[in-house]
């Protein structure tokens, strides 16, 4: 008899340390990431939303991986000199106390993962994204173990608080936490905890990121939903939210064969790492790169509003009009907007069609829909600088 082929199961799931919280609280639970996590609580999609908007909306971001660079020399700029190997942003300056988006690249230029850097004072401070973090850690380890201590912080949970209400809700474990400004980061003692906190986000509005001990992670978070401001918020909203902002999501938006250019993300590589900076290049994929900042890209990540009321989502091809055959770019993030109450969407097109106000069509179960290019976010942000 010919042998039975038998396919391997999936792993199970992982759970962060607020798992049993979402059951309690109602969350429905899907697969993210290789992560059990609450897509929606009973609230729904929409209220969290608009909640998240005018409130504050308190999400369990613990999927993601924390990791922590100390530098062997006790340099906190040697530490600094050792990423910038690896990243196009000027890590040496960012001062102490500050928080810096970074993406690690490749030889092509293309993006490895984007990242949230900050300094410590003697270390640095990484917060990758969930999918990407075990060859994030690996990348670290094999290119700046001479230099760093590559240490994954597993005993941490990540929570963000979001929302214009978010820092009253903070403060009152800690009244510096109003000083902080946009970026700002370090450590806070929160509840009797030994925290990290940043103010960022990815929502567009003001709010935290708050890194806290594994086994306190769901008192903390019950504390902060006890207050009346505060809902739990999934992964829907967190979507809708970060779509709104105009913000990247990686293995979507951005990925291995796309440049910090085509992305639209030049904003973030600072004049040191430019040709004629400081520190040019030195950097994965640095001749694409530069000559990209140089010259431009051939292609770019756009905002898209469809001229309709019907959503345009991921995967959709666009064509320069309503008949031609070839596309031309492809939508990477799209959904309704809840702020707008009109659908939205992010995509990359020639930057002969980069031009806001272009026209260009959507094939959508066989229909070609318009949409126009718009510049982002589509929602003004709120970030307190």
């Amino acid at each position: 008899m010919p042998a039975v082929e038998v396919s391997p199961s999936p792993p199970p799931l992982k759970q962060t340390p607020l798992h049993a919280l979402h059951l309690a609280r109602g969350g429905k639970m899907v697969p993210f990431a290789g992560y059990d996590m609450p897509v929606q609580y009973g609230t729904g999609v929409l209220r969290e939303h608009l909640h998240t908007r005018s409130s504050a909306g308190l999400f369990d971001v613990s999927h993601m991986g924390q990791i922590r660079l100390l530098p062997k020399s006790g340099r906190i700029e040697d530490a600094a000199r050792a990423l910038e190997a690896l990243v196009p942003q000027d890590i040496v300056a960012l001062g102490a106390g500050r928080q810096r988006y970074a993406q690690f690249t490749n030889e092509a230029g293309g993006i490895l993962d984007d990242l949230m850097v900050a300094n410590f004072g003697d270390h640095l401070f990484l917060v990758v994204n969930a999918a990407c973090k075990a060859d994030d850690e690996t990348l670290l380890t094999e290119h700046l173990s001479d230099v760093c201590t590559v240490e994954p912080l597993r005993d941490r949970a990540l929570l963000a608080l979001q929302g214009p209400k978010a820092c009253s809700v903070l403060a009152k474990y800690d009244a510096t936490i109003s000083a902080m400004k946009f970026m700002d980061a370090g450590p806070r003692r929160l509840a009797g905890l030994d925290c990290f906190v940043a103010r960022s986000g990815y929502t567009g509005e003001d709010g935290f990121e708050i890194s806290v001990p594994a086994e306190a992670a769901e008192g903390f978070a019950s504390e902060l939903l006890a207050d009346a401001a505060v809902l739990p918020i999934g992964l829907g909203a967190r979507d809708s939210l970060r779509l709104e902002a105009g913000l990247c999501l990686y293995g979507h938006d951005l990925d291995g064969a796309t440049t910090p250019v085509e992305a639209a993300l030049e904003w973030s590589i600072q004049k040191s790492r430019r040709k004629g900076g400081a520190r040019p290049g030195g950097f994965p994929g640095a001749d694409e790169i530069l000559k990209q900042l140089d010259h431009g890209a051939p292609r770019r990540r756009l905002g898209l509003k469809p001229e309709g009321r019907a959503p345009v989502r991921e995967g959709a091809r666009l064509f320069a009009d309503a008949t031609s055959s070839e596309a031309i770019g492809r939508v990477t993030s799209g959904g309704f907007a809840p702020s707008l109450s009109a659908p939205v969407a992010m995509g990359y097109l020639p930057a002969s069609h980069a031009a806001p106000d272009t026209v260009v069509f959507a094939e959508v179960r066989g229909q070609r829909l318009s949409l126009r290019v718009a510049p982002m976010p589509f929602v003004p942000n709120t970030y307190k600088r």
